[in-house]
């Protein structure tokens, strides 16, 4: 940071006026400010309160992805949506189902999209309650379909605020978390996404009915918009649109100690500084708590591929840990579970249940990398995981082509496995590694780019 103040000796002199600490300590108009923005919520209990809501978007993806695994093959949902039913009378109709179940996934994708432009100017908060609004429409529209095109386009409504929502919420978690426990809260909200699968397979139950499962998504999606309404906005991206004031309220309510505490007055200074020297990149800078308005530049698209950006975005945001476990199948384990097991010859009814236990383990092997992130570390848990998925389905390949018994429960067994590797190595990473690597000021906008090239890939699944 010293070469890049060297480089511009005004904003030098500007960072010296505006790091001293009695700028906080002596500005008595700005510490009435924020004693006039306390929040009532404070320390522990607030951190557990932005993990819940956070916690809840998560696992209302979650739902959504499984949700439609179990109704493709529900009796009633067949009878509604003939288009979806594959016979030898209808063969056609593998690509309508398909499209179905893709549709979601190019919503997800558009919205990711939007938050490249939307992101930073509407802030965390805000984008999510957007997200949210978006998807009750969707679900709504999902609900009381009753044709085709209908479901069609309420699939893409609800993708359009998943892909809001996904893009946002672990930017917001990580920035409001302690570091010390950023990684296992982090890992706690993918783990809430195989929690929602997992309620999404045993939600539907009976074949007799399809528009409630669907319905409750509307549930969560209420939770998250109504709970944020009582929380704070990221501290990093108060600063980083000249609100001071409000960034020290919510760094003292998150460390529950008052704004002149030593350690709140540190990780303050950390954050401004942060937001002063990825301004003087694109020269501004920030200005003295004490002022009206800051001055903080937006990280263009194009940054994201040129100059420093290439380094801190493609190793951290990136379609290099986002895109390659999609490619290996996950998301159509997730989709078509049911129809998997029944190809494997197991009757309707089992293959309903075995599916079901599926998501259920998947739910519990995801709690490991709980355990293990702060203690083994990022990269370790992704090669495992990465490892243990290339293994197992070099395994299933070979037994795809053994037509017995035993080859058809041993394809079963590892399809499990396959998703217990991919819980324990890359379901939370995926969504922890980009917001920690990437700088603030490109966070928004990388982390958008990434989760764009998450769906990209689930897309082609």
């Amino acid at each position: 940071m010293e070469k890049k103040l060297e480089e511009h000796p005004a904003r030098k002199a500007e960072y010296a006026n505006t790091s001293k600490e009695s700028d906080i300590e002596d500005g008595s108009s700005f510490l009435a400010e924020v004693q006039s923005l306390r929040l009532s919520l404070r320390g522990p209990r607030l951190t557990a309160a932005i993990a819940f809501v956070t916690g809840t978007g998560f696992t209302l993806f979650g739902y959504d992805q499984g949700v439609m695994s179990s109704l493709l093959t529900a009796k009633q949902f067949e009878n509604t949506f003939p288009e979806v039913v594959i016979d030898n009378a209808h063969r056609n109709h593998a690509t309508l189902q398909s499209l179905l179940v893709a549709i979601y996934e190019i919503g997800c994708l558009i919205g990711a999209l939007s938050n490249l432009w939307i992101g930073d100017r509407l802030g965390r908060r805000r984008t999510i309650v957007l997200g949210g609004v978006v998807m009750i429409i969707g679900a709504i529209l999902q609900a009381t379909s009753f044709s085709y095109a209908h479901m069609l386009v309420a699939r893409v409504i609800t993708g359009l605020g998943n892909g809001l929502n996904t893009s946002t919420v672990p930017a917001y978690h990580a920035e409001c978390s302690p570091a010390a426990r950023r990684g296992s809260l982090i890992m706690i909200e993918g783990s809430l996404i195989t929690f929602g699968i997992m309620v999404s397979f045993w939600a539907e139950g009976s074949s007799a009915q399809w528009r409630a499962p669907i319905a409750i998504q509307i549930i969560f999606a209420l939770i998250m918009v109504l709970a944020i309404g009582f929380l704070p906005e990221s501290p990093r991206w108060l600063l980083k649109a000249g609100r001071p004031a409000e960034a020290m309220a919510v760094i003292s309510a998150l460390e529950d100690k008052p704004p002149t505490d030593a350690n709140v007055k540190q990780t303050f200074e950390a954050i401004r500084e942060a937001v002063i020297a990825e301004g003087l990149d694109a020269g501004n800078a920030v200005s003295s708590p004490g002022s009206e308005k800051s001055q903080s530049t937006k990280a263009s698209l194009r940054e994201l591929f040129t100059s420093a950006g290439i380094t801190s975005t493609f190793t951290g945001a990136t379609g290099l840990l986002m895109s390659p476990f999609k490619i290996t199948g996950i998301n159509i384990i997730t989709y078509y579970a049911t129809l998997l097991f029944e190809r494997l010859q197991i009757s309707d009814t089992k293959s309903r249940i075995i599916a079901a236990c599926n998501a259920t383990e998947y739910f519990m092997a995801s709690f490991i990398a709980v355990f293990l992130i702060e203690r083994v570390g990022r990269r370790k848990l992704m090669f495992f995981g990465s490892s243990g998925q290339t293994c197992t389905m070099i395994l299933l390949a070979i037994l795809g082509s053994i037509n017995n018994s035993p080859a058809r429960i041993i394809s079963a067994i590892l399809l499990f496995v396959f998703n217990s590797f991919f819980a324990v190595g890359w379901l939370g990473m995926t969504w922890l590694y980009p917001a920690e690597i990437v700088g603030l000021r490109m966070r928004g906008p990388a982390n958008a780019l990434s989760t764009v090239l998450f769906y990209f890939w689930g897309r082609e699944n």
